[in-house]
């Protein structure tokens, strides 16, 4: 396998060592996972020898949780916000309509995050983390379910499950080559999930 350097190698050069590693990590774990990737090939990427990554991490595990935790920062900081006083699907829409920029605005993060099952070598810190992102997600469900808008014959955490396989899924394909996603598909998608849930879908 070769590392390519990075497209944006020069915007990385212009960072501070630690964000540049980080950067490269993600794009290198992004483009060829987790596991098949060995430190000094992040090294390549991000421009630095490879003992300057030891410098700022112990491990390349310490440093896969590290490009863990931000990239599920980023998704809580798109997330963040959401009046909780709009009407359920407005709110709903809303969530999807940032969840759909988060893939446009970064999507090495969004396909890192979804490459494969991170429950290998994620630590107590970043377990803590996604609970804490989660959290408000399912606290928004349970109080819908609550309401009667949801129905409660589904768990939040199944819905949400549901929903989020259905969401990574549909950019997967359009990745793979399987499908050209188009505006119109996002809002067919989001009614679909809407459908699935709502008591009494509009």
């Amino acid at each position: 396998m070769t590392i390519r350097p990075s497209r944006a190698a020069n915007s990385l050069a212009k960072l501070p060592k630690r964000e540049a590693i980080l950067r490269a990590a993600l794009e290198v774990f992004a483009d060829f996972g987790v596991h098949g990737v060995a430190v000094p090939e992040i090294a390549e990427r991000a421009g630095v020898g490879t003992g300057t990554i030891y410098r700022f991490f112990e491990s390349k595990e310490e440093l896969i949780n590290e490009v863990f935790r931000e990239q599920k920062r980023a998704v809580g900081r798109h997330l963040k916000d959401i009046d909780p006083k709009l009407p359920p699907r407005a709110m709903f829409d809303e969530f999807w309509k940032r969840m759909v920029q988060f893939v446009h605005d970064e999507p090495y993060a969004f396909r890192f995050l979804e490459l494969h099952d991170h429950q290998s070598y994620l630590d107590e810190k970043s377990r803590e983390l996604e609970r804490r992102v989660l959290q408000p997600l399912l606290a928004v469900h349970r109080a819908l379910q609550k309401r009667g808008v949801f129905r409660k014959d589904i768990r939040p955490e199944v819905a949400m499950s549901l929903h989020w396989g259905a969401f990574v899924n549909l950019f997967k394909a359009e990745r793979a080559g399987y499908l050209s996603v188009k505006p119109r598909d996002v809002i067919a998608a989001r009614d679909a999930s809407w459908r699935l849930l709502a008591v009494e879908a509009p």
